[in-house]
């Protein structure tokens, strides 16, 4: 297959947008490790390879367990995870999968108990931008 573009060297300003959203993502009341388990999420429905390795080692590297990430694409059998987790793993899936069946109002009320309005707002806008950098990589290879 003939090499693709690099959107970062066509486009500069395009990859300077991402690198603000990836910025701000940053900047959220959201704990380092979930955005991790986020990004490794959204990653695994979207089959990214280079995101799910890239964010895999950040995770460990913060100290999550390889038991965790091994059960993530598995979640919802596993008892691995939070309430808390879980409510923000089906807010990914449910996020991710938009065309499916959008987000539920179970979803969203589990989430906003849990981190009230200024935390589904950001954790939104976290899935968001993973699934943005998914469709990067997936389509420039």
């Amino acid at each position: 297959m003939p090499k693709r573009i690099l959107i970062k060297e066509i486009e500069p300003e395009a990859y300077k947008a991402m690198y603000a959203m990836e910025h701000y993502g940053k900047s959220t009341q959201i704990s380092p490790m979930l955005r991790q388990l986020i990004k490794i999420r959204a990653s695994q429905i979207n089959g990214c390879a280079y995101c799910i390795d890239m964010h895999t080692e950040e995770a460990m590297a913060l100290g999550e367990s390889d038991r965790r990430i091994f059960a993530l694409s598995a979640w919802k059998e596993s008892h691995l995870f939070s309430d808390e987790e879980r409510a923000v793993l089906q807010l990914t899936d449910e996020i991710t999968l938009i065309s499916q069946s959008g987000v539920k109002d179970e979803t969203y009320a589990d989430v906003l108990k849990h981190f009230g309005a200024t935390g589904v707002t950001q954790l939104i806008m976290l899935t968001i931008i993973i699934n943005s950098w998914n469709r990067i990589a997936a389509s420039t290879k």
